[in-house]
C-alpha cells in the first residue's frame, strides 16, 4: 500500500526538479461567477494518506467536472477562447507520492486536461513554484502527457507576496489575453480563490497534508 513520502512540499518539490535538470542537461475581469469548490468525501485517516483513497477521491472530483465541461464546450459562444487552469502539485502531478522525476501524471486530471484540449481548450498551469524550475517543470508536465499552452511559475519579487493572491493575478492575466477560463481545478484554497473563473473543482488536500 503506497503512502505520503512526506518532505517539504513543493519546494521539495521544486528543489528536485532543478536537480534533475542539471543531471538531464549535463486586463479586465471576465463576466464570468465563481462556484463554490467542490470537495471529495475522503476516508483517508489524518495521520496519514494512502495513495488509493487519493486517487479515488481525485477520480470522484474530476467525475463532477467532466460532464460540466463536456457541457461548457458545446455552448462555446462563436470565437470565445476557452482556458482551463491546473495547479501542479498533488493536483496535475503525483508530487507527493513516491520519489520520482519525471514525476507522473494524476490520471483522473490528465484524462479532464486532455478531453479540454482535444475540443479546443487551452490548457494553462499556474504554480507556485518559483521561476527557476520553469524549464524542468513544463518538461515534466510535457513528458506526463500534458500539453502545455501557457505555464505560470512564481518570480523573484512574487516569493514575498500571498499565494492566493499571486494565483489569482495569473488567471486575470490569462482572462486580459482574451480568454473565458471555463474551470480551475486545484487541491488548495489559495489554488481557487479569488475568482477569473467559471467554475472551481478542488481535490482533497486532506486539512493541508497535500500541499
Amino acid at each position: 500500500m503506497t503512502r505520503r513520502h512526506p518532505w517539504a512540499g513543493r519546494t521539495a518539490a521544486a528543489a528536485s526538479a532543478a536537480a534533475a535538470l542539471v543531471a538531464i542537461a549535463a486586463p479586465a475581469e471576465a463576466a464570468t461567477t465563481t462556484a463554490p469548490a467542490t470537495t471529495a468525501t475522503t476516508a483517508a485517516a489524518a495521520a496519514d494518506v494512502d495513495y488509493a483513497t487519493w486517487q479515488r477521491d481525485c477520480r470522484a472530483v474530476m467525475d463532477q467536472a467532466l460532464p460540466y465541461l463536456e457541457q461548457r464546450v458545446d455552448r462555446t459562444s462563436p470565437g470565445e477562447k476557452q482556458a482551463i487552469v491546473f495547479d501542479i502539485d498533488n493536483t496535475a502531478l503525483e508530487t507527493d507520492f513516491g520519489f520520482s522525476f519525471p514525476q507522473p501524471a494524476n490520471q483522473p486530471v490528465l484524462e479532464v486536461a486532455e478531453y479540454a484540449h482535444e475540443h479546443g481548450v487551452d490548457v494553462f498551469f499556474v504554480t507556485a513554484r518559483p521561476g527557476i524550475v520553469h524549464a524542468p517543470t513544463e518538461w515534466n508536465l510535457e513528458q506526463a502527457g500534458y500539453e502545455v499552452d501557457g505555464l505560470y511559475v512564481r518570480g523573484f519579487l512574487d516569493l514575498f507576496k500571498d499565494v492566493a493572491a499571486y494565483k489569482t493575478a495569473q488567471r486575470a492575466d490569462i482572462e486580459s489575453r482574451g480568454y473565458t477560463i471555463i474551470a480551475n481545478i486545484g487541491n488548495s484554497a489559495t489554488d481557487l480563490s479569488g475568482g477569473h473563473a467559471e467554475q472551481t473543482y478542488k481535490l482533497p488536500d486532506y486539512d493541508g497534508q497535500l500541499s
